[in-house]
Formats: C-alpha cells, structure tokens, sequence
C-alpha cells in the first residue's frame, strides 16, 4: 500500500505542475488535467485531437464540493447525486466560480461526477482540487478500459498512468441535464434508466439531440479502426459470413440468442447475456477485433432497457458515418 500511496503523490504532483495524468474510474480510465489551469485543459484537447468546442466532465472527490464547482444547483441534482455518487453518473449544471469556460467548450453549464474507484478518490483527494477528464484515448475511438489501452493509444504524450485494473463497469458515465424544471439523459451510460427513474419519481427522457453539449455526442465515436455494420440479429452469421466472402476479414458479436452457431469469420466473440458483463468487455472486444486485423465487424443492438440503452448508444456511435480521410 505504501507503494501505491507514493504513485497517488507523484500522480497528484503532476496534476498540480500542469501535467496530465491517465488514471482508473469504474467506467473507462479518464486523461486528467488540474481543471482550472487552462493551459494544462488545452493540452487535454491537443493530445486526444478533441475538437476544444466539446466540453470535458469535472471529476470530484466528494459531493459536498459541488456547490464550488457548479452554480444553481436543482432539488433534482441533489436527490442525484445522494442516489448515485460517488458511482457513473455525470449531472449537467450551471457553470460555477472555479471552472474555466477552456473546461466546458465555452459553454455556461458544466458536467460534473464523482467517481466510484478507490485510486480516482485518492488521486482526486491528494490533488485536492477538481480534475478535468475526457476518456484517455484518441478523440472518436474506443475508450480505454486497461491503463495497457492507455499506454498503446497515447504513450509518452501521457505524463504519468495510473493502473488501477481493468474497469468495473465499461462504458461511459450516464450523463443527466438538471439545469432545468425538466431533467433529461443526454447520454446513457452506467447508471441506468430505470434506476434513475425509480430515485426520481418520473420518467426520463432520452433525447437524439440536444441544445447542451456534452461529451460523447459526435456521430461518430467509440469507433474500432474496423467499419461496424450493425443488422437484426437473426441476420448477424449471414452477413459475417457473406462479408467474409467477398474478402473481408470479419469480427462478429453474436448474440446470446445464437451463441451455439458456427459462423465462418476471421474472429467470433460470443456476446454475454447479462447486460453488466457485456458492458464490462464491450470496449475490449472490439479492441481485440482491430488487433486480430479485423477490417469489419458486424453486430446487433441488444435489447435496450437496463444496461442494454448504454451499450446501443455505443454500437450505434460505433457504427456512424465517419469524417472522410
């Protein structure tokens, strides 16, 4: 432990020297600068080639600091975050006194969560401050769940990684926009919607868009190098295998409903039942398929209540119309 208590003060250390610092959450592991430094903030955007219009999330330490970070905090935030934090949950606000508009895309609300891994709270405790922190990977690809995803996608541009293990959850923090009378999920994720409902009391909407910007909105993302082709799952094997055909090398996610198929591709991942489990390896499969020289991947939606919604928004994103070049 005293090994690992040194690591969080060296972490901590480069925080504070404007460095940036790749650490574990529960969802995917997080590219952190200090949040109010915005030269260490643009360094973020410059070493993801995130475009500096898209705002970052500002991960806490402990709920009782969010009044410092956000401004007219809602009956709604609060029930929220005593539902969920610390845990992946990402709550829209009012941008609030500490926060650089370099932070938040220029925008006047803020995304912020306190996150539920051991070596994030210590990190976020030692450093003592909020840090800003997208997911530690190229802007549009496959989020990291491994701090070995970390350091194959970014390398040295990274100033320190902190391995805390493979992620417990996989995919992203839910995001919720509680600026107004009327929450809505901006983006699902670890948290689902029928928890969310059940803490408020009210049905939540799942807008296709929206006028606040938050993270992971791009049509394109949590994209594989490897195109996605996403059909009804009774037609998953006939089209991996016509692919296969015609001369592509083809990873397929087959659904639970036909785990028992042989399916003549390059590379076959039986896709788990359980909504948490496939969340936990969504990332790292198709990871894999790029690895194995997969050049298409073809996949179904699951069923989208639970877990299910988070994982089809990523398929969905994964599979979406990609910049030309």
């Amino acid at each position: 432990m005293a090994f690992e208590t040194s690591e969080i003060g060296a972490a901590a250390g480069v925080l504070r020297a404007g460095g940036l610092v790749a650490f574990p959450t529960e969802t995917v592991y997080g590219l952190g600068a200090n949040a109010e430094d915005p030269a260490a903030v643009a360094r973020v955007f410059r070493t993801k080639g995130r475009p500096p219009s898209h705002p970052l999330i500002v991960h806490l330490g402990d709920a009782d600091h969010l009044g410092e970070w956000a401004a007219d905090i809602t009956k709604t935030a609060r029930v929220l975050a005593e539902h969920f934090w610390p845990g992946p949950l990402t709550l829209v606000l009012r941008r609030g006194r500490r926060v650089p508009p370099e932070a938040t895309g220029g925008l006047e609300t803020v995304a912020v969560r306190v996150p539920d891994h051991p070596v994030a709270l210590a990190l976020l405790s030692a450093f003592g401050g909020g840090v800003a922190a997208p997911s530690a990977n190229r802007f549009g690809s496959v989020s990291p769940t491994t701090a070995d995803h970390v350091r194959a996608e970014l390398g040295d541009a990274v100033d320190f990684v902190l391995d805390g293990g493979p992620c417990d959850v996989g995919v992203e923090s839910t995001i919720v926009d509680v600026t107004g009378e009327v929450p809505g999920i901006l983006r699902p994720g670890g948290v689902a919607r029928e928890a969310l409902e059940a803490a408020l009391g009210r049905p939540l909407a799942v807008p296709e868009s929206s006028p606040v910007r938050v993270p992971g909105q791009h049509p394109s993302h949590y994209a594989p190098r490897a195109r996605v082709v996403l059909v009804e799952p009774e037609n998953v094997v006939a089209e991996a295998e016509l692919a296969q055909g015609l001369g592509h090398r083809v990873g397929v996610l087959l659904p639970p409903a036909f785990a028992g198929a042989r399916v003549e591709a390059h590379a076959v991942v039986a896709v788990p039942a359980a909504s948490a489990e496939y969340a936990r390896g969504l990332y790292v499969f198709l990871r894999d398929f790029d690895r194995r020289g997969c050049d298409l991947i073809v996949a179904s939606l699951p069923a989208e209540e639970g877990l299910g919604l988070a994982i089809a928004n990523r398929l969905r994103r994964a599979a979406g119309p990609r910049d030309p070049g």
